[in-house]
């Protein structure tokens, strides 16, 4: 038997074909017996024998690798056809291969890219995922924040093969993961400059519309958090004669194309341009565009991203006359005299004229300096004329220098944006390198092209080389040096001493230096090197033999552009530029620097002078020559990717037609040798390719191992065991500490042991299975035999018997009825011969005697007949006996007639006969007449009674027309009605399909609203979070200020004691942040801007912010005294509508005018002391004075006071009176507008009494109110049956309706008019009785209007007063001495507890002790210290103390310990922002005073529920809305916090344990061979499903025990479950090693596993097992059948929840563990798509696992009442007294 069957022959069309061997090979033998793939044979030669035989083919399980040195065998076929399958199969564009990542270009743009993707491959090791330029970018920022070293990741390939763009998205992952900490922006300027740099060096070319004409190497710099800060850009080898030379199909550089298709803007007006075709430099490609791409819109980005970048406007517009004077430079018309030798530029040359005007030079000066040249001798100076050739090649070399310094001068600014104050600590550098290039002509560029891929692949080779050793050292195996390519040789060729650089360089310094000497020179020089040869049929050409191919290079031109020849001349008219701005610039630059450089520093230098004027170079401006500036700035490269641990890009064309995913084998080949792919293939085989570690070959391979082994515990010896017996040959393989190393082909070989012993068991399950359903199938078949025999021989017995049965039977009937019939024969025979012998014998009697009495014969003949008659009629005895008598008489006749007795025989046998006959037509003849005369009797009663009704049928025809007259004009009426009743039917229908049609919009409505508002929730809570953020860092930098303050004398602004004080009078939350604001800006200009580091654009947007809150609050209190006047207008007209009241009693009025009158003259007078006390100042004495005058006038207060009580309680009296009887709105609207009244005449004496009095009302008000409205409850009930029974009599009315449409049309139309008279009858009792109800309710409602309406006024008036009345008693209590007030105060509150007998649910404490409530309940609070008491305890004790300070009517105190505790628990969660269990807590606490202060509040709304106790312990002074507002945004603060810590927690382990968990024993999730992880990202924890069920655990049951309320402990599982499912749906559709048949089953059982959890802990309807639904699909896709097209429409029916994308995604991933599995083919996926096609899925291939479902917080009253809670001693809250 065959190892291996398939091998690998070369073929000039695929490079590499299949092909099977058929024939077993022997040494010796000179050709191998093949078949290929189509079935052909084929007879591969080995010659000579015993050579090289075909590359072996890996066996199938093995293709489609992730990872190319997973593969058994290592080479060329094997690559390219791994490569072919992932890249043609799955669509995948990138492959491992070791360290070097291989990306094929798919020529389309792919949905890999988004922000999802990045976020999923940050944090991610880079063998965990599929292979993606975001994990070598993760890769390389790992290894930076990890080992604190500098990372390079090199990008090369051929023009078109994806270099910019692969260097692009690495950018963008490091701008997305590492964005800059402070607002700059600069990931956003990154990314900005690759716009500009891709207009500036990118051209399109024959092998790619976006080449880049330039190497450009960006380091993008890190601060110590690893957080961009800035970027650096150099650029390597410009091609500068794309400028002036562009060959056929391809284009100059983009920007000229950009500019011309921008020419018509207004401000190019100027600039002289047309279109791209009438300049010489843009139009000799022939093609001015490119598909797919528009210029001028392109140029709009550019000037976007100059614009991002900081260019300024003007030097914008500079640098786009730069390009212009290009232009028209190009355009120059030389004439040529003198056979060329001499040249001239018309001075009216129009190209001239706008490149003079555009650069701001002299015109005479430049035509005349274009066509001569300057020579300087020693003695003398000459000008000499320039022939046509010189000229052009001048004109163009200055071309090409303008444009070379411009984008030096661009790459420098760009370098100048990007550059950054901030220390630098390390930093990642992105080369975007040339790879690798041979054309047809080669020149000076691919020559510079390839000696830098040269130096770039040893470098590569020499770090794979040690990555390779070092892998081999630390696992501890011995070793040999590896033998790999050194291309040092070839470098040497090239920069050596006398190298081709050099004799190119010494050569430009010959004055008649040549091409052809050069070559000469190099053929004399290097002909005997092995990498230099000459070739056969040229002298001017030479081949160079680099590590990816020999190239044939053309010495024409070399010295010209390695020389790179500007005049001074032309360089010193340009210097001269008379434009403002940058072209002078341009020249004056230090020209000793390397230009490739523009963004490295420059060191200081000292410029020294010497004494003699300095010789100045002859006619040439640079002394380096391009040659030598590349290789300077190559080996700066070479230093810098050195000092950085390098990471490998390389990019393939896998075509030239630019056809999306379309493979060339020998283009991808080509490539492959010239990047160095398929030489780390050879290093790596040189070696150990394939490893593993210890447990994964034990989980592989422990199938060949017998039981002896698996019964050791450790699983290293057994390894080693299992190894040593199945490989013999002991370096095929090696121990290492942690991973066993194979030679190449060892893995194929175990797989195809493990294979056979897995065939080997098929087929022994396979034939114990097949004769165990054999022997079963026989018995079955046995048993059926036997019972069909035993049934079909009782049937044949059964019927033999019936037949014998019915046969015996049979035959005794026909025994019987023969024996009958022939009984009855004969006697009927007998009884006729009888009878004719009679007869016969009395003829012959008679005859005889008549012949003997011939006279006697009459009568004889007459007895005879009498006789017979006698016997016939009568019969019987008497008759018989006559006739034998007569016989016996006729005995003597017998004796005379002897001879007649023969005659006699015959004649009665004749008479027999005619007998018979006679008989036979008698009875038929009497059976006619019978029947005639049935017939005829039937006939005549027929007659006789159509006789009478002929008779009666001339009466009835009137009545029957009449009838059927009536009959008619009813059906006509029942066809109307009918027609009126399905008119009705359609309109009723049409009414019904409406009113479901609306009912239906509704619902669409309904939830379109639902869902706008639900986006309108997420958009006010993702504000409500940026809120906090900036918050956060207000608080940050407020922090960072307070240290800074440190200078003496320096005062404290009130606004900054708290956050929430700056109105008493009106609390607001914008108020406090203009305080803190105004702190800040205050401290800011104290310090110093320099000393307060902080950031300038924070402060101005604060500083804004600032301007914008006042001018609101300025608005709002505009408004707020608008209304006031409102109100205070309306008052005063109600009052002259009611002034009777007043009226009834002037004398009263008149002595309480007088009264007010008194007393205003006394406040006047003590207002007027105060503000004398205020002025003065002078002395003790005057203070004391002012202090007794005030105490006299209180005393005198007081007098007052107690006069007036007793009018106040009459009046007083009188209110409640009114209110018990409940008198009228409008009564009661009278009494209120007396007690104003009154309370006006005394508001400076009697405010407290009439204060007290109008609470009462209002108390009476709102007992009448909660009546009202509990009667208001009672009727909306009543309706809400109404609408209950309306329902079911519709649905009555619709049954009716359908089984009508079944019935007859008659009766239709009968039973519409009884339903329609049911109806009417019923509507018409409703009607009547709803109408009476009807006049009742709206009595009672407008009483309820009136009532609240009274109420609401008498509120307002309260209100009124209690301010009135505060105020003046600040006034009075500012005199008191402040011990005094205490001690009052203090005795006060001391009276008011003893008489409360009962505790009523508030808590008093002291102003001063307020800092102590808030650290005792909430700054030093452990959750585990109320673990034992009322849940939420904290909120509870908070309300208690906020409704005390309602009760006492102090709003300062409110407002003060609602910002306190705010503030606290911010502090609190900013100090435990990772403690879930605080979080919880917190979060618990929270909505629980959030739902205490709605609770509470008095909205009847949240007062439902409630008890008549708790509807006591409601505020009843002040509105908290706008602190309920500030509760929530906490809230959703909070719940966001828990959500991330949770997130934070879970996020570590989801991936391990829901995909990778073994949790079904037996079912390994084994990986892929050849799958391994790299040395770097070793050591990563796991955790199993279990531990992640033990964590959710613990979260459901803090946040139960915490009494968080059950619906947002619902909404965090749903919101923890989302992430669950987006974390590991992720992960499944990037990596290729889980998406497998035993991945799917070992996926369900766990998902199933978290479904069981939900229902155990009651979360079913918290929506979080639907979140698992697209993993839950993702799962049963890898479980189905995916071979025909009945599994495409069950896979497409059922992934409802998978977008098509994914669902693609995961078929091309699958991957067969088992080589008994079958692949996914590319035409079932193909299937998949068409059928999916018409569904709208988004674009995006991941889910979003960062996003946040909106959270709600339902209001949920509690039934605690507040004078049941106790204060437990253990939170020292001994301070509170209760009340």
């Amino acid at each position: 038997m065959l190892l291996l069957e398939l091998v690998w022959i070369p073929d000039p069309d695929e490079v590499w074909r299949s092909a099977e061997i058929i024939k077993d090979y022997k040494e010796g033998d000179k050709s191998l017996q093949l078949k290929l793939e189509d079935e052909t044979l084929y007879e591969y030669p080995i010659d000579p024998p015993g050579s090289e035989l075909p590359f072996l083919r890996n066996p199938d399980i093995l293709v489609g690798q992730n990872d190319l040195t997973g593969l058994s065998y290592l080479h060329e076929p094997a690559v390219l056809h791994n490569l072919k399958v992932r890249f043609l199969e799955s669509n995948h564009i990138y492959t491992y291969c070791g360290i070097v990542l291989v990306a094929i270009n798919p020529f389309e743009q792919l949905p890999i890219y988004g922000q999802d993707v990045i976020y999923a491959y940050s944090g991610q090791n880079m063998g965990d995922m599929d292979p993606h330029i975001f994990a070598v970018a993760e890769e390389a920022y790992r290894q930076m924040a990890r080992d604190e070293k500098n990372q390079s990741i090199i990008v090369s390939g051929e023009s078109g093969a994806g270099k910019t763009v692969s260097a692009k998205y690495a950018m963008r992952f490091f701008a997305t993961v590492g964005g800059s900490a402070s607002e700059t922006n600069i990931e956003a300027k990154v990314l900005a400059s690759s716009p500009i740099m891709e207009a500036f060096g990118n051209a399109k070319t024959t092998r790619n519309d976006n080449s880049s004409r330039f190497g450009k190497y960006i380091q993008i710099g890190f601060d110590k958090r690893y957080h961009i800060i800035g970027a650096n850009m150099r650029t390597y080898l410009l091609e500068k004669s794309r400028v002036v030379f562009q060959a056929e199909d391809e284009r100059n550089y983009h920007i000229f194309y950009q500019l011309c298709a921008s020419s018509s803007l207004p401000e190019f007006k100027d600039l002289g341009l047309t279109c791209a075709e009438d300049f010489f430099y843009t139009s000799q490609g022939g093609d001015m565009s490119i598909d797919g791409v528009d210029d001028a819109d392109d140029f709009e980005k550019t000037r976007h991203a100059f614009t991002l970048l900081g260019v300024k406007e003007s030097h914008q517009m500079t640098i786009f006359r730069i390009i212009a004077a290009i232009l028209h430079l190009g355009n120059l018309k030389i004439q040529g005299e003198r056979d060329g030798e001499v040249c001239s530029v018309s001075s009216e040359d129009e190209h001239l004229s706008s490149f003079c005007s555009l650069l701001g030079v002299e015109h005479s000066q430049m035509q005349h300096w274009l066509c001569h040249r300057k020579l300087v001798t020693t003695a003398e100076t000459y000008v000499k004329s320039m022939s046509l050739h010189q000229v052009v090649n001048a004109r163009n070399a200055l071309a090409k220098l303008i444009y070379a310094q411009l984008f030096n001068w661009i790459v420098q600014h760009v370098n100048q944006a990007l550059h950054t104050t901030v220390k630098q600590h390390s930093f990642i550098g992105v080369l975007d390198i040339y790879g690798f290039e041979t054309f047809e002509v080669n020149s000076f560029e691919q020559f510079c092209i390839n000696y830098a891929n040269e130096k770039l692949q040893q470098q590569f080779n020499s770090h794979v080389f040690k990555l390779e050793q070092e892998e081999y050292m630390k696992e501890e195996i011995p070793w040999t040096l590896i033998d790999f390519y050194d291309n040092q040789p070839c470098i040497d060729l090239i920069e050596a001493k006398l190298g081709i650089l050099d004799l190119l360089d010494e050569e430009c310094k010959m004055p008649k230096g040549t091409d052809q000497n050069w070559a000469q020179k190099l053929y004399d020089r290097h002909s005997a090197s092995q990498h230099f040869q000459k070739p056969r049929m040229s002298n001017t050409s030479f081949i160079v033999l680099h590590f990816a191919d020999k190239v044939e290079y053309q010495s024409e031109g070399f010295l010209e552009k390695n020389r790179d020849t500007v005049y001074e001349e032309q360089i010193n008219i340009l210097k001269a530029s008379q434009v403002k701005g940058m072209v002078a610039d341009l020249f004056q630059e230090d020209k000793d620097a390397v230009p490739a450089t523009p963004g490295a520093k420059r060191t200081p230098r000292i410029n020294v002078r010497s004494a003699k004027p300095a010789f100045k170079a002859a006619n040439k401006e640079h002394r380096k020559t391009v040659g030598h500036q590349f290789r300077n700035s190559l080996q700066l490269l070479m230093e810098t990717l050195n000092a950085t641990s390098p990471h490998y890009v390389r990019c393939i064309k896998p075509n030239d037609e630019k056809i999306p995913f379309k493979f060339d084998p020998k283009r991808a080949v080509q490539q492959l040798r010239a990047c160095g792919v398929l030489e780390t293939i050879r290093i790596s085989a040189a070696g150990f390719p394939s490893r593993w570690s210890y447990p994964d070959f034990f989980n592989r391979y422990s199938v060949l191992m017998n039981k002896r082994d698996l019964s050791k515990s450790d699983t290293k010896q057994i390894c080693q065991t299992l190894l040593k017996d199945l490989i013999k040959d002991p370096d095929k393989f090696q121990f290492g500490r942690t991973k066993i190393f194979f030679r190449a082909g060892q893995v194929a070989y175990l797989e195809k042991l493990r294979a056979d012993k897995f065939r080997a068991a098929t087929i022994m399950i396979q034939k114990t299975v097949r004769g165990w359903l054999q022997r079963a199938r026989y018995q079955r078949l046995r048993r059926a035999t036997l019972a069909l025999q035993r049934h079909t021989r009782g049937h044949l017995a059964r019927r033999l018997f019936q037949h014998l049965r019915r046969t015996r039977a049979a035959i005794i009937l026909q025994k019987q009825y023969r024996m009958l019939r022939m009984r009855r024969a004969f006697l009927r025979v007998r009884s006729a011969t009888l009878t004719i012998q009679a007869f016969a014998r009395g003829m012959f009697v008679r005859r005889i005697y008549r012949q003997v009495h011939p006279q006697e014969g009459l009568c004889m003949q007459k007895e005879p007949l009498c006789l017979l008659l006698r016997c016939v009629c009568c019969g019987g005895a008497d008759v018989c006996e006559a006739l034998r008598i007569e016989a016996r008489s006729a005995q003597h006749l017998k004796k005379l007639n002897i001879g007649m007795e023969n005659k006699v025989v015959q004649l009665q046998r004749k008479v027999d006969e005619q007998n018979k006959e006679n008989k036979l037509l008698n009875e038929q003849l009497s059976m006619l007449t019978s029947a005639h005369s049935s017939e005829v009797e039937k006939l005549k009663k027929e007659l006789q009674q159509y006789q009478q009704t002929q008779q009666g049928d001339g009466k009835q025809l009137l009545s029957l027309q009449e009838e059927m007259e009536q009959l008619r004009m009813e059906l006509e009426r029942a066809h109307s009605e009918r027609e009126v009743l399905e008119d009705s039917h359609g309109k009723e229908r049409d009414l019904l399909r409406k009113v479901h049609e609306f009912a239906r919009n509704t619902v669409e409505e309904n939830m379109q609203m639902k869902k706008e508002l639900e986006e309108e929730r997420s958009r006010y809570q993702n504000l409500v979070k940026e809120y906090a953020s900036l918050e956060q860092r207000y608080d940050n930098l407020r922090d960072e200020i307070t240290i800074f303050k440190q200078t003496p004398g320096h005062r404290r602004n009130p606004s900054n004691q708290s956050s929430l004080e700056s109105d008493s009078n009106n609390p607001s939350i914008c108020t406090s942040e203009i305080g803190d604001t105004e702190d800040v800006i205050q401290q800011v200009e104290e310090i110093g801007m320099e000393k307060a580091a902080m950031d300038m654009t924070l402060f101005l947007k604060l500083q804004k912010r600032v301007r914008e809150l006042e001018l609101e609050r300025k608005k709002l209190q505009a408004q707020l005294e608008k209304k006031e006047q409102e109100t205070q207008a309306d008052n005063e007209a109600e009052i002259p509508e009611i002034g009777g009241v007043v009226k009834g009693s002037p004398g009263k009025r008149q002595e309480l005018e007088s009264e007010n009158k008194k007393l205003k003259n006394d406040l006047n007078e003590l207002r007027k002391a105060i503000a004398d006390h205020a002025t003065q100042n002078n002395s003790s004495n005057d203070v004391q004075d002012g202090y007794n005058l005030l105490l006299n006038q209180l005393k005198l207060a007081n007098e007052e006071l107690e006069v007036r009580k007793e009018e106040v309680l009459i009046l007083r009296s009188q209110i409640m009176k009114a209110a018990q009887q409940k008198e009228t709105g409008k009564n009661m609207v009278k009494e209120r507008i007396m007690t104003e009244d009154w309370g006006y005449l005394n508001e400076d004496g009697e405010l407290g009494l009439a204060y007290q009095g109008l609470k009462q009302v209002a108390r009476l008000l709102e007992a009448q109110l909660q009546d009202q409205r509990r009667e208001h409850e009672e009727e909306m009930e009543a309706l809400k049956n109404q609408v209950d029974l309306m329902q079911e009599e519709l649905e009555k009315q619709q049954q009716a309706f359908l089984q009508t449409l079944q019935l007859s049309p008659e009766v239709q139309v009968e039973f519409g008019l009884q339903q329609e008279i049911t109806r009417l009858t019923n509507e018409n009792l409703v009607r009547s009785c709803a109408e009476k109800t009807e006049s009742k309710k709206w009595f009672e409602r407008r009483r309820y209007e009136d009532l609240k309406e009274l109420l609401e006024k008498l509120e307002k008036n309260e209100k009124k007063l209690k301010k009135q009345l505060k105020i003046y008693m600040k006034k009075v209590q500012d005199f008191e001495v402040p011990v005094e007030r205490r001690s009052h105060e203090r005795s006060m509150q001391v009276a008011v507890q003893r008489k409360e007998k009962d505790f009523q649910g508030m808590l008093e404490y002291y102003k001063e002790d307020e800092p102590l409530l808030i650290r005792n309940l909430i700054t030093d609070l452990k959750p585990q210290a109320v673990s034992a008491t009322v849940p939420c305890l904290p909120a509870y004790i908070l309300y208690m103390c906020i409704r005390h300070a309602d009760y006492i009517n102090d709003d300062q105190k409110v407002h003060s310990l609602l910002t306190s505790t705010i503030n606290g628990v911010k502090k609190v969660l900013k100090k435990h922002q990772d403690d879930f269990e605080m979080t919880s807590f917190w979060l618990a606490n929270t909505c629980r005073l959030l739902h205490c202060l709605k609770q509470y509040s008095g909205e009847e709304c949240f007062m439902t529920q409630n008890t008549a106790k708790q509807n006591e312990h409601c505020l009843k002074n002040f509105d908290l809305t706008e602190y309920r507002q500030v509760l929530g945004h906490l809230s959703i603060q909070i719940y966001q916090q828990l959500i991330n810590i949770a997130e934070g927690i879970l996020q570590p382990m989801i991936v391990s344990a829901v995909l990778e968990n073994e949790s079904i024993q037996g079912l390994s999730i084994v990986k892929l061979v050849g799958y391994r992880k790299y040395s770097s990202n070793a050591g990563d924890s796991s955790y199993s499903l279990d531990e992640m069920i033990r964590q959710l655990n613990t979260f459901h049951s803090i946040m139960c025990d915490q009494g968080l309320d059950p619906e947002i402990i619902q909404q965090v599982f749903k919101q923890l479950f989302y992430m669950i499912n987006a974390i590991a749906l992720n992960n499944l559709l990037l990596r290729k090693d889980v998406c497998s048949w035993s991945t799917g089953m070992q996926l369900r059982f766990n998902i199933s596993q978290l479904e069981e959890w939900l229902h155990g802990k009651n979360l079913q309807q918290s929506g979080a097992a639907q979140t698992l639904e697209p993993l839950i699909q993702a799962a049963q896709l890898l479980q189905l059948k995916k071979k025909t097209s009945e599994d495409a429409e069950a896979i497409c029916s059922l992934c409802t929840s998978l977008t098509t994308q994914q669902i693609v995604k995961i078929l091309n991933l699958y991957t067969p563990v088992n080589e008994f599995e079958e692949r996914v083919t590319v035409a079932f996926i193909r299937n998949i798509q068409v059928n999916l096609k018409e569904r709208n899925d988004p674009p995006q291939l991941l889910l979003d696992f960062k996003h946040m479902f909106p959270v709600l917080f339902p209001f949920n009253p509690s039934a605690i009442t507040m004078d049941s809670i106790h204060l437990p001693a253990s939170l020292n809250l001994d301070f509170l007294n209760k009340v």
